[in-house]
């Protein structure tokens, strides 16, 4: 079963079908570059654009990088247009893709229920956190397999500032830290994490979960086992796939 997702992020937004039996692309995905400013009519436009280049005409799962309630009602916008909040995503998309259903999920909630069924999270039991470093930082936090939905840890305080204002990925190649200095940002960070919450695994995903073997051994002190994601940056097409194939079903 094949069904379509997109991943909307602060800089990119990328697509493709999705092979719901494998976990995995069904076709190598389209990526057109997120506007800027990113209003809800000029992300719908490039939403629209990655589907076209395929011809697709079924349902959409799509993530935005943001608290959505309901499936539907987006409630937070840090990297993304304000004027994003209390737009009703499913029922924008759905009128700009010609009536397509359309299911909208927190971008690192669909790549945490990618990873958990397909990837470093498969049969893993207890509280198990993923998180993506990218524009900002995403969480997804899972308890015995069952998500805990739009949790935003990348806003926890870490050192008088949005953890993500110190340590996503782009705050490295903003400021130019070297893969060490960043290390050191993306332990405190996850020390901050794991004394609220004791996970036994951090999934640790987003396009730098690529290059995991540049960082991961930097980092010290964490009881948690630290993995990358499996699927990598291909997580989040995936899981809101899944996510609507569910809704499909339903």
């Amino acid at each position: 079963m094949q069904i379509f997702g997109v991943d909307i992020g602060g800089s990119g937004i990328k697509g493709a079908p999705v092979d719901l039996d494998k976990g995995d692309l069904a076709q190598e995905r389209c990526k057109v570059l997120t506007p800027h400013p990113a209003t809800p009519d000029g992300v719908a436009d490039g939403v629209k654009q990655v589907i076209d280049h395929f011809g697709w005409t079924g349902p959409v799962g799509l993530t935005f990088p943001g608290v959505v309630t309901g499936g539907a009602m987006v409630r937070t916008a840090a990297n993304v247009d304000k004027s994003w909040i209390d737009t009703d995503a499913r029922t924008l998309f759905s009128d700009r893709l010609g009536g397509h259903p359309v299911t909208v999920v927190n971008d690192a909630d669909a790549a945490g229920v990618a990873e958990m069924q397909f990837g470093a999270g498969q049969g893993r039991g207890g509280p198990v956190i993923l998180l993506t470093f990218g524009t900002g930082i995403g969480s997804a936090l899972f308890m015995d397999g069952t998500l805990v939905p739009n949790t935003e840890l990348g806003h926890l305080e870490l050192n008088g500032h949005d953890a993500e204002k110190r340590a996503s990925s782009k705050v490295k190649e903003d400021n130019g830290l070297s893969w060490e200095q960043w290390a050191r940002r993306v332990q405190k960070y996850l020390e901050h994490v794991e004394m609220l919450f004791s996970p036994e695994l951090f999934i640790i995903g987003g396009g730098v979960s690529r290059k995991a073997d540049k960082f991961l051994h930097l980092i010290e002190g964490i009881k948690a086992e630290i993995v990358p994601a499996q699927l990598q940056n291909n997580a989040g097409i995936v899981g809101a796939a899944m996510r609507a194939a569910q809704d499909h079903a339903a």
